[in-house]
């Protein structure tokens, strides 16, 4: 069984393929290593590049050939779900992240008993407006709502220690969020981040532009919302619920009082309509809420999914 898996997701690179492959050789050379790298449905030759790539280091490289592209995203899950190494190293085809870093940040992981070292792009060799950019609002946003204050999430390269990565599953663009995921399973203090190395890209052409950032914003709301209450969702809805029905209850009470006590007409009064629009967004909530609780227990009891992680056990579970 190898220790490290490298998981590797690639997308019509074809003028990288061998460039890459040798980088890796010469960086991975004397480790008990497995590399994955997924094709996600290339059309420009990549796939058959890597199947000869795999035929002249078999016992080592493994080929995942997707049907169609599905996204990053899914290709770096296919390539999780195939790893067995007790790390796993996750790394972009296009050689702007080193191959030479793969190791250290792995071995900084087993030898300080992380449990993610990340990497960060300190000297970054991308466009400043489209690209830097953007990127460091992103990083900032990012840091602010999740709590984990990593300076470039966007780094692919990153080091992961398998039993913590396996526990979670990776959907849409979530995969630049893998650092706060994990911090629903394991302390911060076991997530840190090192400067590595970026060197500009020498061939093909980037599948990053301006339009990303607004889906990392969107997703990152998503984030946000189940980093802090996917197991209690109750108290996320419940909340507003009951702030939206005292408001309404308010209103409609003051309106009786003023009705049958003054005498006033109440019928076209905006309170009125306001007041019920309260109150019944308040129940609705509610309902929203116990629909959400319900929905959160399918969730983990049907996939046979459990609220915590075991880190370790002594004596070993034979």
């Amino acid at each position: 069984m190898p220790e490290l898996s490298v998981v590797i997701p690639l997308y019509n690179e074809i003028d990288n393929v061998e460039p890459l492959v040798a980088a890796l050789r010469a960086a991975l050379a004397d480790a008990n290593v497995e590399v994955i790298i997924v094709d996600d449905g290339s059309r420009d030759g990549s796939a058959a590049a890597l199947d000869r790539a795999q035929a002249e280091w078999p016992e080592v490289l493994t080929i995942i050939h997707l049907q169609r592209n599905f996204g990053q995203t899914a290709a770096m899950q296919a390539g999780i779900d195939a790893a067995r190494g007790e790390v796993i190293v996750t790394l972009d085809a296009d050689l702007q992240n080193d191959p030479q870093d793969i190791l250290p940040l792995a071995q900084r992981l087993l030898a300080e008993n992380l449990d993610v070292v990340a990497g960060w792009r300190k000297n970054r060799q991308d466009g400043l407006l489209l690209r830097k950019i953007p990127s460091r609002i992103a990083n900032r946003l990012i840091r602010r709502l999740t709590g984990v204050h990593l300076h470039d999430y966007g780094c692919t390269l990153k080091a992961y220690r398998a039993s913590v990565l396996q526990g979670v599953r990776l959907y849409g663009e979530m995969h630049r969020f893998i650092p706060a995921w994990l911090s629903t399973l394991t302390y911060t203090d076991r997530i840190v981040e090192v400067p590595v190395r970026h060197h500009p890209r020498r061939a093909g052409k980037s599948k990053y532009g301006i339009t990303r950032t607004f889906r990392v914003l969107v997703d990152l709301l998503f984030v946000k919302f189940f980093l802090g209450y996917s197991q209690r969702p109750m108290h996320f809805f419940g909340v507003i619920g009951l702030f939206s029905l005292f408001i309404g209850s308010g209103m409609l009470v003051y309106l009786f009082i003023d009705k049958f006590a003054e005498g006033a007409a109440i019928s076209g009064r905006p309170m009125l309509i306001a007041g019920v629009l309260f109150f019944l967004a308040g129940l609705q909530f509610l309902n929203t809420g116990i629909v959400a609780e319900m929905l959160s227990r399918i969730y983990f009891e049907g996939q046979g999914k459990t609220t915590y992680v075991i880190r370790r056990r002594v004596p070993e579970k034979p």
